[in-house]
Parts: structure tokens; sequence; C-alpha cells
């Protein structure tokens, strides 16, 4: 069952109060996935008294009908596809590189735009609670999933808005 909150502020509140335990812990991070993921990690971070970040991962929508996912990308080459969307609609490889061509170049002005030229946090060893205000194919969540354990996270735990995921999992450094 689907949880409806009045804005995103009171949405990272009351995900906060189920990551509590994760407060004031000198080994957590918590990065916020844009949009609106950002706003509900930052009452998530202000909360637990951790370091708030950024995560950059775009969509990968089917052409002509973007709001599917076909598959999602992420900083560090990261690219994870939704083989049933692929397959159930027949799109070739081309299509599916030159979309990801695309993104990637989005994802590198985002990441500019959000971050500067500051570099992006220290996961190596770290419990990192990765935060969106919804999941819905999964396919962005997945592929930051992939590209936070890439960067050595000790810990990772998935939380969303839109239902409450929470998992859990020792990523294996």
């Amino acid at each position: 069952m689907q949880t409806i909150f009045r804005n995103r502020r009171e949405a990272g509140q009351r995900l906060a109060a189920r990551l509590a335990p994760y407060a004031n812990r000198e080994d957590v991070v918590v990065l916020g996935l844009p949009r609106g993921g950002v706003p509900v990690a930052f009452e998530v971070a202000q909360r637990l008294r951790a370091p708030l970040d950024v995560f950059v991962v775009r969509k990968l929508g089917v052409p002509g009908h973007e709001e599917l996912a076909m598959g999602a990308i992420a900083t560090g080459g990261v690219r994870v596809v939704n083989s049933e969307v692929l397959d159930g609609l027949g799109i070739p490889a081309e299509v599916i590189d030159a979309v990801a061509a695309r993104q990637e170049q989005e994802l590198k002005r985002r990441e500019l735009a959000y971050r500067g030229h500051r570099r992006p946090p220290e996961l190596r060893g770290k419990t990192v609670l990765l935060v969106d205000d919804g999941i819905a194919t999964g396919a962005t969540m997945r592929a930051a999933v992939r590209a936070v354990r890439l960067q050595g996270a000790a810990w990772l735990v998935v939380a969303s808005a839109n239902g409450v995921v929470l998992g859990v999992r020792r990523t294996g450094c």
C-alpha cells in the first residue's frame, strides 16, 4: 500500500523516522536521487545528522514513450536495461545506445550543475542511504545501487517515500 504525504518534506521526515538507527553515525552518507529524491533526502540527512549529496542517474526512456524506462544510467559508466521492455517492444541495440549517449551528456551536465567542481563524496567503506521520492520501474534505483556498489560502499540501504522500500545489503567491499 502506498502512503500519501502532503509534500516531500513530510515524506522525508517520516522516512527519517524509519531510518533512525542510522542517526549520528560517522560512517553514514545520504545520497538523494534528483530531482524528487533530493528534498526527501535533505530531511533524512538533517534528522539523522548525516552528510548529504546528490547521486545523478538518468532514465533511458523508450523513444516516443519517454516515461517508460527501458533502462537507466548512473555515474561511473553504469548502465542497466529492462530486458522485458526491450524484448517486448523489439528495441534494437543501436536505439538503446543512442538514447544512452544523449542521457550521458545530460548526466554530465546535471552533475556539473548540482555539484559544480566539488568532488563526489567518498563512499568506500561507508553505509550509504540511497533516497528517492518514489520507485516506479526501479531502473534508476538499480543503476544507482550498482554504481554505489562499484564505489566500494560497505553497506547499502535503499529508501523511498512511496511505500517505504527498505533494503539493507552488505556490498562486499
